[in-house]
């Protein structure tokens, strides 16, 4: 009986993890336009508001998406834990991100992105109990490297630290925190129904900060920019994470967070494919090199305590 046992949650884990990985995938194929949607709004649009007018639009939809489907209240508990996904992926990351792309490009700003499935695993460790092995570290630090040397040779990196990679580390340090968080909250409450309470508890502070925003510099942009803005809204801010936190709750935090690795390689070649820029071979080889290092971290067996954890928390909210 314990070895049928023992099968059974091994096929349990690994099916959660399959499914987590392309739900993880899917999330940051949403993610990806961001920087590059964001570097062009904030060339017309003031930086608070798009980075808090994007947050009231998403909290609208928000809004809807819970009365429609006549979603519960969350817990007292889980109430006290909103606020820190909010203050991770609704304020922190819009906030510092559109403050740096005032000034930095996308390509430079990817590279600073690279370090956020390191953060999240790390924010997994505390604030989830997750306990990823040696040998997962060393696989997602192989990543980072190949992503960062990629974008290094590209010429995208260059210079000193400047005030705008100041707020990129910032945007890094809150949105690793907001992953992580949200990630273990959607264990009880779902993916879906985790950014959506996070949005609405946040809307008594994004709705002032955006009509202040926009009496000081009346927005005006042409379509290109509202475009990005519905984009950041309605993606970014909102279907993205749907994918997102669901995933991470289903595979893990840490092992799916390494999914982003492939993020600043995804920016480049939406790039390219929509901007004309040429994708070189070496491109291609980090491409399948950051490939193969979240395919290992995805064989990479859980801490039983990592498993344990994940497996209460999903029967306890069920």
């Amino acid at each position: 009986m314990r070895d049928k046992s023992s099968a059974t949650v091994r096929t349990t884990v690994t099916a959660d993890r399959i499914v987590g990985l392309g739900l993880g995938a899917l999330g940051v194929l949403g993610f990806s336009l961001s920087l590059p949607a964001t570097r062009i709004v904030v060339q017309q649009l003031d930086p608070w508001f798009v980075a808090f007018g994007r947050a009231v639009g998403a909290g609208l939809l928000a809004w809807a998406y819970l009365r429609l489907t006549g979603a519960p209240r969350p817990t007292r508990g889980q109430w006290q834990r909103l606020p820190i996904v909010a203050l991770g992926v609704i304020v922190g990351f819009p906030l510092f991100t559109s403050m740096a792309l005032l000034t930095q490009t996308s390509a430079h700003s990817a590279v600073v992105i690279a370090v956020l499935p390191a953060m999240t695993a790390v924010f997994a460790v505390l604030r989830a109990g997750e306990r990823p092995p040696p040998l997962f570290w060393i696989v997602s630090a192989g990543g980072l490297l190949a992503v960062l040397a990629f974008l290094g040779a590209s010429g995208a990196v260059g210079g000193a630290l400047t005030l705008p990679d100041l707020f990129l580390l910032a945007a890094v340090v809150l949105c690793g925190l907001g992953y992580a968080e949200g990630g273990a909250l959607a264990r009880e409450l779902g993916g879906a129904r985790t950014i959506c309470w996070a949005l609405l508890l946040s809307l008594p502070v994004t709705v002032p900060v955006t009509a202040v925003a926009a009496a000081a510099s009346p927005p005006q942009a042409d379509a290109l920019g509202w475009s990005a803005f519905g984009y950041l809204t309605a993606v970014s801010m909102f279907l993205g994470f749907f994918a997102w936190y669901a995933g991470l709750a289903r595979g893990g935090i840490a092992q799916v967070g390494q999914v982003q690795l492939a993020q600043p390689v995804l920016t480049l070649g939406w790039s390219a494919l929509l901007l004309g820029e040429v994708v070189s071979p070496a491109s291609i080889a980090a491409a399948l090199v950051v490939l193969g290092c979240v395919v290992a971290t995805q064989r990479i067996r859980q801490s039983p305590r990592t498993v344990m954890a994940r497996r209460e928390a999903g029967a306890g909210s069920s």
